[in-house]
């Protein structure tokens, strides 16, 4: 394993192995299969319908493989892979798999910040970048940084690379006749994800070939996917949902088709999975709100698509209802991170349990337990902190050593910051985050199930609760929401008498409503409840009155908009 990474402890990497769970398949080694497999059927579609079949993508792999090693990037060596919803992001990274290489993920929506951060933490090479992207020119971007970064020696860019002396190479131009390489070890890290947290820049967790050849297998499995599948990818192929819970890798290995996306937004989703007959996607919440309010206005045919993931952050039961009924889909929910653990509900789940949990662990190995603070296990029912541990969850962030040392129990636990509560029959129901509570006068109020019963509204579409300063009580409840754009906006004394309806206690109910168009999002794409915070402590500052539902601006959904948690953080 890379240096700066926690390896399994070798007694549990051969349990995995002995188990049948790491059969010593690299990614690279797996696609040359599935084109011996599927041949001419085709493998990718791009949004402007370019169709690349599995043999071209096997020997576009190779040829790009050829090129990137022709270039000097050698086995082990990290390669910063910043590119949108495209074919070319599965060749990229499928050659570097090849190579040895390890591509580290950095979303489009990444800016110098973030770039720099990853450059230097994971000590990259060479970066893959797109010429632009919704009119943001990432070439400047990165001759802005390459000065700062001397290790970077090689930037390769997917479309035009622009004049200049540089040194930034098409793509295209690496090209070449194929050649026999080393290729790395099952056991090897194969990229990296990132973490998703909202206060500091992303972590790196490596995943290995055996562990994510693993989790996509099995994920693909428990989704009954085939060569009939037709995958939409909707959110940022970056992303461990879409890449492969079981997305883009599931889909490859079962002879299916993948459909890029390069937005989210009905206006261009609808089409394509019209176009493509497309079967199942995997979305957030903040999506399926924008789908649920265009499906009943839409003139596309959506009846080919079958399932629907949900994830990221709690799906409220009233959303979910809405789900198969206004889609005419089926709901999968999903639960996860990019460190690992995964759970779904199952396609024959019995729909209270689709509607109201985030299912079960999809690994037979999968180890949870459920704490409390002091790390002693709660009975079923009752909320505490996840902690987990098993085939595909890492070990320990890259690079990390302090971080590690809280993140994991002294025996291998990861502890994910995750409120849940498991019913007697194994499901997981998500609660909340263990930061995202309010202490008002003491008594602690869960914003995630004070969100849970405001989107019971019907003219609230979404709800973030956050705390507000008060000089008396230490801290209040300030609700922002998004109202239905078709209806008068919710007043807070109307939504108090609704939560107290439901049987919230007193303490729970907002203090403060503010009714905003859309919610800012993080560069993970979750909703920014820092900026929200920020917002409401000025206004509490401020001294301004509570508001009375005027619409505002608190942020815009990006047109990658992605996810955290949920599988794809």
């Amino acid at each position: 394993m890379l240096d700066g990474c926690v390896p399994w402890p070798p007694e549990v990497a051969e349990r995995y192995r002995e188990a049948g769970y790491w059969r010593g398949e690299t990614l690279g080694a797996l696609l040359r299969g599935w084109a011996a497999r599927y041949g001419d059927r085709v493998a990718l579609v791009g949004d402007d319908g370019t169709r690349v079949t599995y043999r071209e993508l096997d020997l576009w792999c190779d040829r790009l493989a050829a090129g990137f090693a022709g270039q000097g990037v050698a086995p082990r060596e990290r390669v910063l892979v910043q590119l949108p919803n495209t074919p070319s992001f599965v060749a990229v990274c499928f050659a570097l798999f090849r190579v040895g290489a390890v591509p580290v993920f950095a979303l489009p929506s990444y800016r110098s910040a973030e770039l720099r951060h990853l450059a230097e933490l994971s000590g990259a090479v060479a970066m893959v970048i797109p010429d632009e992207v919704r009119g943001f020119d990432h070439r400047a971007l990165v001759r802005g940084l390459l000065p700062e970064l001397p290790h970077v020696a090689r930037v390769f860019v997917a479309g035009d690379p622009g004049g200049g002396e540089d040194g930034l190479v098409a793509l295209a131009a690496l090209e070449r006749d194929p050649v026999a390489l080393p290729g790395p070890d099952a056991s090897d890290v194969a990229f990296f994800l990132l973490s998703g947290g909202t206060t500091a820049l992303p972590k790196m967790i490596p995943r290995t070939h055996d562990d994510y050849a693993y989790q996509t297998r099995i994920t693909a499995g428990i989704c009954e996917l085939g060569e009939d599948t037709v995958y939409l990818a909707v959110l940022p192929v970056e992303f461990n949902f879409p890449w492969g819970c079981p997305g883009i890798i599931g889909v490859l290995g079962t002879g299916g088709r993948v459909v890029f996306a390069p937005d989210p937004t009905p206006q261009t989703c609808f089409p394509l999975i019209e176009r493509e007959r497309v079967t199942m996607t995997s979305v957030i919440p903040t999506i399926v709100h924008l789908w649920l309010d265009a499906a009943g206005r839409t003139g596309h045919d959506l009846s080919s698509l079958d399932v629907v993931q949900v994830g990221s952050s709690k799906l409220h039961d009233e959303v979910a209802a809405r789900i198969e009924p206004e889609l005419g889909v089926r709901l999968q929910q999903v639960f996860g991170m990019a460190e690992g653990l995964l759970t779904f509900t199952r396609l024959d789940d019995l729909r209270q349990v689709v509607l109201t949990t985030q299912g079960r662990p999809v690994s037979p190995a999968d180890e949870i337990r459920v704490v409390d603070g002091d790390d002693r296990e709660v009975p079923d029912g009752t909320v505490g902190e996840l902690l987990t541990r098993g085939p595909y969850t890492l070990r320990g962030y890259y690079r990390a050593p302090e971080h590690n040392a809280s993140a994991f129990t002294a025996d291998g636990f990861y502890r994910s910051g995750d409120l849940v509560r498991r019913t007697p029959t194994g499901e997981i129901v998500v609660e909340g985050r263990i930061k995202d509570v309010v202490i008002r006068g003491g008594d602690k109020v869960s914003a995630t199930e004070v969100e849970g019963h405001l989107t019971a509204h019907p003219g609230v579409q979404q709800a973030a609760v956050v705390a507000m300063p008060d000089p008396v009580l230490g801290e209040k409840t300030c609700a922002y929401v998004v109202a239905d754009r078709d209806g008068p906006a919710p007043t807070l004394p109307e939504l108090r008498r609704l939560l107290r309806a439901r049987g919230l206690a007193d303490f729970k109910l907002p203090d403060r409503l503010e009714v905003v168009e859309d919610f800012p999002l993080t560069g993970l794409n979750k909703v920014d409840k820092k900026v929200l915070a920020a917002r409401a402590a000025t206004l509490a500052g401020a001294g301004a009155g509570a508001g009375a539902g005027a619409r505002a601006r608190a942020g815009a959904v990006p047109a990658g908009a992605g996810a955290g948690r949920g599988g794809a953080r």
